[in-house]
Protein backbone atom coordinates (compact mmCIF):
# COMPACT_ATOMS: atom_id res chain seq x y z
CA UNK A 1 0.00 0.00 0.00
CA UNK A 2 1.78 3.27 -1.21
CA UNK A 3 1.41 6.40 0.61
CA UNK A 4 0.72 9.72 -1.54
CA UNK A 5 3.33 12.34 -0.34
CA UNK A 6 2.31 15.81 -0.77
CA UNK A 7 4.49 18.92 -1.50
CA UNK A 8 5.04 19.93 1.56
CA UNK A 9 5.95 16.28 2.39
CA UNK A 10 8.31 15.78 0.33
CA UNK A 11 9.77 19.26 1.18
CA UNK A 12 10.45 18.90 4.41
CA UNK A 13 11.57 14.96 4.68
CA UNK A 14 8.04 13.75 5.61
CA UNK A 15 8.13 15.62 8.37
CA UNK A 16 5.27 18.60 9.58
CA UNK A 17 7.22 21.49 9.05
CA UNK A 18 7.21 22.97 12.52
CA UNK A 19 5.95 26.99 13.03
CA UNK A 20 6.66 29.51 15.17
CA UNK A 21 3.34 30.07 16.95
CA UNK A 22 1.66 33.75 16.44
CA UNK A 23 1.46 36.03 19.12
CA UNK A 24 -2.13 35.70 20.13
CA UNK A 25 -2.36 39.27 21.37
CA UNK A 26 -0.67 42.42 20.67
CA UNK A 27 0.51 44.80 23.39
CA UNK A 28 -2.20 46.41 25.31
CA UNK A 29 -0.26 49.74 24.09
CA UNK A 30 -1.06 49.11 20.47
CA UNK A 31 -4.84 48.31 20.85
CA UNK A 32 -7.14 51.16 19.77
CA UNK A 33 -8.66 53.02 22.72
CA UNK A 34 -6.03 51.87 25.58
CA UNK A 35 -5.72 55.15 26.40
CA UNK A 36 -8.90 55.81 26.95
CA UNK A 37 -9.11 55.05 30.70
CA UNK A 38 -6.51 57.59 31.31
CA UNK A 39 -8.38 59.86 29.86
CA UNK A 40 -10.93 59.78 31.67
CA UNK A 41 -9.30 59.31 34.62
CA UNK A 42 -6.96 62.50 34.32
CA UNK A 43 -9.90 65.18 35.95
CA UNK A 44 -9.68 62.88 39.07
CA UNK A 45 -6.08 62.98 39.34
CA UNK A 46 -6.01 66.53 39.27
CA UNK A 47 -8.73 67.55 41.60
CA UNK A 48 -6.94 64.56 44.10
CA UNK A 49 -3.68 66.35 43.04
CA UNK A 50 -5.29 69.61 43.85
CA UNK A 51 -6.68 68.15 47.38
CA UNK A 52 -4.05 65.99 48.49
CA UNK A 53 -1.16 66.46 47.14
CA UNK A 54 -0.81 70.27 47.22
CA UNK A 55 -1.10 70.26 50.99
CA UNK A 56 0.77 67.19 51.54
CA UNK A 57 3.76 69.19 49.37
CA UNK A 58 3.35 72.07 51.66
CA UNK A 59 3.55 70.31 55.05
CA UNK A 60 6.16 68.78 53.62
CA UNK A 61 8.22 72.33 53.43
CA UNK A 62 6.61 73.77 56.20
CA UNK A 63 8.67 70.90 58.36
CA UNK A 64 12.10 71.92 57.22
CA UNK A 65 11.18 75.23 58.23
CA UNK A 66 10.24 77.24 61.43
CA UNK A 67 6.80 79.06 60.76
CA UNK A 68 6.03 81.06 63.65
CA UNK A 69 2.64 83.25 64.24
CA UNK A 70 4.48 86.38 64.03
CA UNK A 71 5.36 84.83 60.02
CA UNK A 72 1.85 83.61 59.85
CA UNK A 73 0.65 86.85 60.87
CA UNK A 74 2.91 88.89 58.86
CA UNK A 75 3.46 86.25 55.81
CA UNK A 76 6.90 86.50 55.34
CA UNK A 77 8.64 83.70 54.64
CA UNK A 78 9.84 81.75 57.45
CA UNK A 79 13.48 80.71 58.18
CA UNK A 80 14.98 77.28 57.07
CA UNK A 81 16.03 74.98 59.88
CA UNK A 82 16.91 71.53 58.37
CA UNK A 83 16.60 68.49 60.13
CA UNK A 84 15.32 70.41 63.87
CA UNK A 85 12.32 69.86 63.81
CA UNK A 86 12.30 66.13 63.03
CA UNK A 87 15.49 65.83 65.51
CA UNK A 88 13.22 67.04 68.40
CA UNK A 89 10.27 65.29 67.30
CA UNK A 90 12.42 62.00 67.43
CA UNK A 91 14.20 62.84 70.39
CA UNK A 92 11.11 63.60 72.86
CA UNK A 93 10.36 61.21 75.18
CA UNK A 94 6.26 62.07 75.05
CA UNK A 95 6.33 61.69 71.30
CA UNK A 96 7.33 57.83 71.88
CA UNK A 97 4.89 57.57 74.37
CA UNK A 98 2.20 58.73 72.09
CA UNK A 99 3.48 56.53 69.48
CA UNK A 100 2.80 53.45 71.68
CA UNK A 101 -0.25 54.47 73.03
CA UNK A 102 -1.41 55.32 69.65
CA UNK A 103 0.23 51.85 68.35
CA UNK A 104 -1.93 50.21 71.37
CA UNK A 105 -5.06 51.43 70.77
CA UNK A 106 -4.90 50.46 67.23
CA UNK A 107 -4.17 47.12 67.82
CA UNK A 108 -6.64 46.48 70.60
CA UNK A 109 -9.91 48.38 68.15
CA UNK A 110 -8.86 46.28 64.90
CA UNK A 111 -8.67 42.54 66.79
CA UNK A 112 -11.65 43.55 68.85
CA UNK A 113 -13.59 44.72 65.88
CA UNK A 114 -12.72 42.07 63.66
CA UNK A 115 -13.34 38.98 66.01
CA UNK A 116 -16.92 40.92 66.78
CA UNK A 117 -17.65 41.81 62.99
CA UNK A 118 -16.88 38.04 61.73
CA UNK A 119 -18.86 36.80 64.70
CA UNK A 120 -21.41 38.88 63.85
CA UNK A 121 -21.03 37.69 59.74
CA UNK A 122 -21.41 34.21 61.04
CA UNK A 123 -24.31 34.54 62.98
CA UNK A 124 -26.28 36.65 60.16
CA UNK A 125 -25.79 33.27 57.76
CA UNK A 126 -27.54 31.42 60.35
CA UNK A 127 -30.78 33.68 60.88
CA UNK A 128 -33.48 33.75 58.86
CA UNK A 129 -33.72 36.28 55.88
CA UNK A 130 -35.80 38.59 57.40
CA UNK A 131 -34.04 39.15 60.83
CA UNK A 132 -30.75 39.20 58.53
CA UNK A 133 -32.16 42.02 56.44
CA UNK A 134 -33.21 43.73 60.01
CA UNK A 135 -29.25 43.53 61.42
CA UNK A 136 -27.80 44.92 58.17
CA UNK A 137 -30.88 48.14 58.14
CA UNK A 138 -29.66 48.79 61.91
CA UNK A 139 -25.98 48.70 61.46
CA UNK A 140 -26.08 50.79 58.06
CA UNK A 141 -27.76 53.34 60.11
CA UNK A 142 -24.84 52.95 62.54
CA UNK A 143 -22.08 53.36 60.26
CA UNK A 144 -24.09 55.92 58.59
CA UNK A 145 -23.94 58.05 61.82
CA UNK A 146 -21.10 60.94 61.77
CA UNK A 147 -18.21 60.23 63.94
CA UNK A 148 -18.74 63.70 65.49
CA UNK A 149 -22.50 62.73 66.43
CA UNK A 150 -21.54 59.40 67.71
CA UNK A 151 -18.82 60.50 70.07
CA UNK A 152 -21.37 63.30 71.42
CA UNK A 153 -24.08 60.84 72.00
CA UNK A 154 -21.21 58.93 74.12
CA UNK A 155 -20.35 62.01 75.69
CA UNK A 156 -23.98 61.97 76.76
CA UNK A 157 -24.37 58.36 77.95
CA UNK A 158 -20.60 58.82 80.24
CA UNK A 159 -21.37 62.20 81.85
CA UNK A 160 -20.72 62.11 85.08
CA UNK A 161 -23.68 63.71 86.37
CA UNK A 162 -26.60 62.88 83.84
CA UNK A 163 -25.25 59.99 81.86
CA UNK A 164 -27.25 56.83 81.51
CA UNK A 165 -24.44 54.72 82.23
CA UNK A 166 -23.97 56.00 85.90
CA UNK A 167 -28.01 55.80 86.84
CA UNK A 168 -27.90 52.01 85.25
CA UNK A 169 -24.72 50.71 86.78
CA UNK A 170 -25.83 53.13 90.41
CA UNK A 171 -29.00 50.52 90.56
CA UNK A 172 -26.90 47.40 90.52
CA UNK A 173 -27.02 46.13 94.14
CA UNK A 174 -22.92 46.65 95.73
CA UNK A 175 -21.96 49.29 92.96
CA UNK A 176 -21.74 52.45 93.69
CA UNK A 177 -21.27 55.25 90.56
CA UNK A 178 -23.54 58.25 91.40
CA UNK A 179 -21.07 61.27 89.77
CA UNK A 180 -18.57 58.56 88.54
CA UNK A 181 -16.37 60.25 85.85
CA UNK A 182 -14.97 57.87 83.45
CA UNK A 183 -11.87 60.04 82.32
CA UNK A 184 -10.09 60.19 85.82
CA UNK A 185 -8.65 56.75 85.25
CA UNK A 186 -7.13 56.29 82.11
CA UNK A 187 -7.92 52.65 82.12
CA UNK A 188 -11.72 54.00 81.95
CA UNK A 189 -11.62 56.36 79.77
CA UNK A 190 -10.11 54.70 77.00
CA UNK A 191 -12.35 51.98 77.24
CA UNK A 192 -14.91 54.57 76.65
CA UNK A 193 -12.86 55.65 73.70
CA UNK A 194 -12.18 52.07 72.44
CA UNK A 195 -15.83 50.85 72.79
CA UNK A 196 -17.28 53.89 70.95
CA UNK A 197 -14.95 53.14 67.82
CA UNK A 198 -15.22 49.84 68.25
CA UNK A 199 -19.24 50.07 68.15
CA UNK A 200 -18.61 52.43 64.96
CA UNK A 201 -16.47 50.24 62.88
CA UNK A 202 -18.10 46.59 63.57
CA UNK A 203 -21.29 47.61 61.18
CA UNK A 204 -18.74 47.67 58.06
CA UNK A 205 -16.80 44.66 59.12
CA UNK A 206 -19.86 42.42 59.44
CA UNK A 207 -21.90 43.49 56.57
CA UNK A 208 -18.28 42.96 54.29
CA UNK A 209 -17.62 39.70 56.02
CA UNK A 210 -21.18 38.51 55.87
CA UNK A 211 -20.59 39.10 51.73
CA UNK A 212 -18.12 37.24 51.52
CA UNK A 213 -19.48 33.79 53.83
CA UNK A 214 -21.49 34.11 50.60
CA UNK A 215 -18.65 32.85 48.70
CA UNK A 216 -18.00 29.91 51.19
CA UNK A 217 -19.30 26.48 49.25
CA UNK A 218 -22.14 24.66 51.11
CA UNK A 219 -21.00 21.52 50.02
CA UNK A 220 -17.78 21.86 51.25
CA UNK A 221 -19.43 22.71 54.47
CA UNK A 222 -21.85 20.19 54.48
CA UNK A 223 -19.44 16.85 53.26
CA UNK A 224 -16.65 18.41 56.27
CA UNK A 225 -20.06 18.54 59.09
CA UNK A 226 -20.67 14.81 57.37
CA UNK A 227 -17.50 13.39 57.91
CA UNK A 228 -17.77 14.86 61.85
CA UNK A 229 -15.95 17.98 61.64
CA UNK A 230 -17.14 20.20 64.12
CA UNK A 231 -17.92 23.80 63.63
CA UNK A 232 -14.63 25.35 65.08
CA UNK A 233 -12.90 23.09 62.51
CA UNK A 234 -15.28 24.14 59.93
CA UNK A 235 -14.41 27.80 60.55
CA UNK A 236 -10.41 26.82 61.14
CA UNK A 237 -10.16 24.50 58.10
CA UNK A 238 -12.55 26.14 55.68
CA UNK A 239 -14.51 29.25 56.40
CA UNK A 240 -11.18 31.13 57.28
CA UNK A 241 -9.24 30.06 54.34
CA UNK A 242 -11.37 31.01 51.75
CA UNK A 243 -11.90 34.75 53.85
CA UNK A 244 -8.46 35.15 54.31
CA UNK A 245 -7.67 37.75 51.29
CA UNK A 246 -11.12 39.93 52.55
CA UNK A 247 -9.83 39.40 56.16
CA UNK A 248 -6.36 40.70 54.83
CA UNK A 249 -7.97 43.77 53.36
CA UNK A 250 -10.75 45.11 56.01
CA UNK A 251 -8.12 44.31 58.68
CA UNK A 252 -6.05 46.67 57.03
CA UNK A 253 -8.62 49.31 56.43
CA UNK A 254 -9.17 48.94 60.04
CA UNK A 255 -5.65 49.63 61.21
CA UNK A 256 -5.64 52.71 59.21
CA UNK A 257 -8.60 54.53 60.11
CA UNK A 258 -8.17 53.35 63.62
CA UNK A 259 -4.78 54.94 63.80
CA UNK A 260 -5.79 58.50 62.60
CA UNK A 261 -7.57 58.63 65.42
CA UNK A 262 -8.60 62.32 66.47
CA UNK A 263 -12.70 62.85 66.52
CA UNK A 264 -13.53 60.38 69.11
CA UNK A 265 -11.45 61.59 71.73
CA UNK A 266 -11.18 65.14 71.09
CA UNK A 267 -14.65 65.14 71.59
CA UNK A 268 -15.20 63.12 74.51
CA UNK A 269 -12.38 65.63 75.87
CA UNK A 270 -14.10 68.47 74.53
CA UNK A 271 -11.13 69.94 72.55
CA UNK A 272 -8.89 69.57 75.54
CA UNK A 273 -7.50 66.00 75.54
CA UNK A 274 -5.17 65.29 78.24
CA UNK A 275 -1.74 64.37 77.91
CA UNK A 276 -2.95 60.69 78.56
CA UNK A 277 -5.37 60.63 75.84
CA UNK A 278 -3.36 62.38 73.20
CA UNK A 279 -2.72 60.32 69.76
CA UNK A 280 -0.44 61.34 67.16
CA UNK A 281 -3.40 63.10 65.67
CA UNK A 282 -4.11 65.36 68.32
CA UNK A 283 -0.94 65.64 69.17
CA UNK A 284 0.15 67.24 66.09
CA UNK A 285 -2.84 69.20 66.18
CA UNK A 286 -2.26 70.35 70.01
CA UNK A 287 1.62 71.32 68.94
CA UNK A 288 0.70 72.82 65.71
CA UNK A 289 -2.33 74.92 66.56
CA UNK A 290 -2.49 75.05 70.44
CA UNK A 291 1.12 75.57 71.02
CA UNK A 292 1.62 78.01 67.48
CA UNK A 293 4.55 75.18 66.75
CA UNK A 294 3.13 74.93 63.40
CA UNK A 295 6.38 73.44 62.20
CA UNK A 296 6.85 70.95 64.33
CA UNK A 297 3.48 69.83 64.27
CA UNK A 298 3.87 69.40 60.24
CA UNK A 299 6.77 66.97 61.24
CA UNK A 300 4.90 65.03 63.55
CA UNK A 301 2.36 64.62 60.58
CA UNK A 302 4.93 63.89 58.33
CA UNK A 303 6.27 60.82 60.41
CA UNK A 304 2.69 59.50 60.81
CA UNK A 305 2.26 59.50 57.27
CA UNK A 306 5.22 57.76 57.08
CA UNK A 307 4.38 54.99 59.53
CA UNK A 308 1.60 54.68 57.94
CA UNK A 309 2.92 54.64 54.33
CA UNK A 310 4.00 50.69 55.33
CA UNK A 311 0.61 49.48 56.09
CA UNK A 312 -0.91 51.43 53.12
CA UNK A 313 1.41 49.43 50.98
CA UNK A 314 0.25 46.44 52.43
CA UNK A 315 -2.99 47.43 51.42
CA UNK A 316 -2.10 48.09 48.30
CA UNK A 317 -0.61 45.05 47.14
CA UNK A 318 -3.36 42.28 48.87
CA UNK A 319 -5.56 44.74 46.63
CA UNK A 320 -3.66 43.89 42.91
CA UNK A 321 -3.29 40.06 44.63
CA UNK A 322 -6.89 40.23 44.50
CA UNK A 323 -7.42 41.38 41.07
CA UNK A 324 -4.96 39.44 39.60
CA UNK A 325 -6.60 35.77 40.77
CA UNK A 326 -10.11 37.60 39.74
Amino acid sequence: MSVVESPTTRRTGGSTPHRAPRRATRSRRSRPGAATPWLLAIPTLILLAGLLGYPLVRMVVLSFQNMRLRELISGRTPPWVGFDNYTKVLTDSVFWTVVGRTVGFTVVCVVVSVVIGLGIALLMRRVAYGVRMLMVVAMMFVWALPQLVAAQIFRWITDSDFGVLNYVLDKVPGLNYQNHSWFVNPWQGWAVITTLVVWAGVPFLAITLNAGLTQVPKELVEAATVDGATPWQVLRNITLPILKPLLTIVTTLSVIWDFGLFTQNWALRDGHPEPVYQTLATYSYTQAFGQSRYSLGSAISVITVLLMLGVMAFYIRQMFKIGEVD
